[in-house]
């Protein structure tokens, strides 16, 4: 591994963590980032500081302002947005098109489809938790588009210059301490990072148990597997059976309750007849009212483990599946007419 390689693992690593940092950070430091940022884009520092205990709270905030005179304007454009074009234009320039691509992807690019996501759920959030109406919706768009994302920007922070006397040095240091922050020209409200913050193997919001994404004043955000969920959705996974399952009439939250209920236990449950068995496994479908099949292939492990025991696995196929090794071959990549396990596993 080349030492740029290495370097860029170390930051980008660095930034990821600061992504995922939940409870309080140095407010102290935060504040001083803050008004260093006015300063660096030559900017008067703000009048005032207000911390808000999510960004849920920091948007109340702001729409609850007399008008813009208590806050003058939003002056996102000059503090974050033209020196992050600046240094993106900058990169571009020094390593042509083919070395900037590469540098992002080694860069920012991973943490930018992990923060992603997040940022529209909050944004979502917001609006489901405030707007009573398209004018409300737009107000609070807008005023969440005025955001400076703090931990929230770190796949742009940790692909361009945030160093000691960078361009970005001091939106860095916010992001370090802080959450989503709004700077306008008197005042800048800053969020505290989120208290609760639960992701599956592939990044994506998730928990079976409570909220997903918690701030200190009960903004909350419910997700299983990515997917947003009521609250109350979640409780009612305790008590499933098979037959509230086949019930449900939103095919989304079927896909999540056949997930924490098990395919398995499902198809058991429910009566299930298998339409194809060979020496691959067995070929299993669920036919669901309005949504497409659930189509699985039950295999079972050839090594045995340690106690003897072989363990069966379910893998969700294609609907259009028709055989048991066809499944199982779709899971390698290949035709069945391909698929030639020399060992079955």
């Amino acid at each position: 591994m080349s030492t740029e390689s290495s370097e860029y693992m170390t930051k980008r690593d660095e930034w990821r963590s600061v992504s995922t940092a939940t409870g309080p950070g140095d407010r102290t430091a935060a504040e001083d980032a803050v008004r260093s940022a006015y300063r660096q884009a030559g900017l008067a520092e703000p009048e005032s500081l207000v911390w808000a205990r999510s960004p849920l709270e920091a948007v109340r905030i702001l729409r609850d302002a007399e008008s813009g005179s208590d806050t003058g304007v939003c002056v996102r454009e000059a503090l974050r947005n033209a020196p992050l074009a600046a240094e993106r234009e900058r990169v571009h320039t020094e390593l042509g098109p083919k070395g900037f691509s590469e540098h992002w992807s080694a860069t920012g690019a991973d943490l930018w489809e992990l923060t992603g996501t997040i940022i529209d759920r909050i944004r979502a959030g917001v609006i489901d938790a405030m707007a009573r109406n398209r004018q409300e919706q737009n107000t609070i768009r807008l005023l969440l588009l005025d955001a400076v994302l703090g931990q929230h920007d770190s796949a742009w922070l940790s692909a361009f210059g945030s160093g000691p006397d960078e361009p970005l040095h001091a939106l860095a240091r916010v992001a370090r301490e802080a959450g989503w922050w709004w700077p306008f020209e008197k005042v800048a409200v800053i969020s505290e990072r989120p208290t609760e913050l639960h992701r599956d193997e592939a990044g994506r919001l998730d928990s079976g148990a409570g909220p997903a994404l918690a701030y200190a004043d009960g903004f909350e955000l419910f997700a299983w597997r990515g997917m947003p969920v009521p609250a109350e959705f979640l409780d009612s996974l305790r008590t499933l059976t098979a037959e509230r399952i086949r019930t449900e009439e939103n095919a989304e939250l079927r896909r999540v309750m056949l997930e924490y209920y098990g395919y398995d236990r499902y198809l058991d449950e429910c009566g299930a007849r298998p339409i194809h068995r060979d020496e691959t496994g067995v070929l299993w479908r669920i036919e669901l009212d309005g949504d497409e099949d659930v189509v699985m292939v039950e295999v079972i492990n050839s090594t045995p483990e340690p106690d003897g025991t072989s363990r069966t696995y379910w893998l969700r196929v294609p609907p259009d599946t028709r055989t048991a090794r066809a499944g199982v071959a779709w899971t390698f990549g290949l035709s069945a007419e391909e698929y030639e396990p020399v060992a079955q596993t």
